[in-house]
């Protein structure tokens, strides 16, 4: 009787061990290669190593994963770009790790014509849409004096700007250059927002106050393992990352895979900076401080907001997954 007692026991204890803490990530676009990390930590069982199951939901122009964050929908989202905005709004969601060092927004810019950095675009018709036009554009503007009669409708193509030499127009580091160089022939001058100086984290990996609270391991296992995702993927052999991110996204080009990876690598998007001493994912209370006082002062953020409940650096600075770096 004791002895089955205890095979039952152990039966019940090793289904338990083997179970798997079921996660839902929202991005904040189509796969493509800036989530080349996570989709490593599923492929190369970095979650499943850490007792989850984790499914990535794509995001997208019709998709508000915020709002599905906030309804219980999601347990993590790359939301966090706003996470100052919710500590002023006193939401209880919070910043838990930055992914990207560097902001990979660029101002793209015709080669020949003088455009060629920050303080030369000044006077000259920039096209940006109305989300930048209340955030980065508004730091950009104070430091290089550009004034908001340079600015022109963003149509999210690339015929206003291949048709007009002076045209100036916003982009994403690792797509619109790609497209410039492989569809018009020809490279464009490329200005990284972070070139500029803009301090701002990207891809920040966002959660509810509730599960920080109430689920504070899972959300260390979620984060150490999308770490060493990211170290899988830019410094070993990403082809399991891309076979699900084409499978998911079949509009996604290896070319364009290939290309969104080595740019991460060159500009340092991902790894620099404070990631070389305590790891991918690494945020620290300067950093947030800088970027929030410099957004303040161009009236992008209202002063006084308490920036302890914007984020938090309990689960990132570990070096977790650097020995994955060769």
């Amino acid at each position: 009787m004791l002895i089955r007692l205890l095979a039952a026991v152990l039966m019940v204890f090793s289904v338990s061990a083997h179970a798997q803490d079921k996660v839902t990530f929202g991005l904040d676009w189509v796969a493509e290669a800036e989530y080349g990390g996570y989709y490593q930590a599923v492929a190369n069982g970095f979650y499943a190593k850490r007792g989850l199951s984790v499914t990535i939901r794509q995001g997208g122009p019709q998709v508000n994963h915020m709002q599905l964050l906030m309804a219980g929908a999601l347990d993590f989202n790359l939301g966090g770009g706003r996470a100052i905005e919710f500590a002023a709004e006193g939401l209880p969601y919070t910043a838990i790790a930055a992914i990207f060092q560097k902001e990979p927004a660029v101002l793209i810019a015709h080669p020949g014509v003088g455009s060629d950095d920050f303080p030369s675009l000044k006077g000259k018709p920039i096209a940006i849409g109305a989300d930048t036009r209340n955030g980065w554009w508004r730091f950009l503007a104070a430091k290089y004096g550009y004034s908001d009669s340079q600015i022109r409708p963003y149509t999210f193509n690339l015929a206003p700007f291949l048709a007009d030499k002076n045209l100036i127009q916003q982009g994403y580091l690792g797509s619109e250059p790609f497209l410039i160089e492989t569809e018009a022939k020809f490279k464009p001058r490329v200005l990284l927002l972070s070139d500029g100086g803009y301090r701002g984290y990207a891809n920040i990996i966002t959660t509810s106050a509730k599960l920080i609270a109430d689920k504070p391991d899972l959300a260390q296992r979620f984060i150490d393992a999308s770490l060493e995702g990211w170290y899988s993927y830019l410094y070993g052999d990403p082809t399991p990352a891309h076979k699900i991110i084409r499978d998911t996204n079949p509009e996604m080009t290896q070319a364009m895979l290939d290309y969104g990876r080595a740019i991460m690598i060159t500009h340092g998007i991902v790894d620099s900076g404070d990631t070389e001493t305590m790891g991918i994912g690494a945020m620290t209370d300067a950093r947030w401080a800088e970027f929030y006082q410099s957004m303040a002062a161009v009236g992008v953020y209202k002063p006084g907001i308490d920036l302890s409940k914007a984020y938090t650096t309990r689960f990132v600075n570990r070096r977790v997954g650097m020995e994955l770096k060769r």
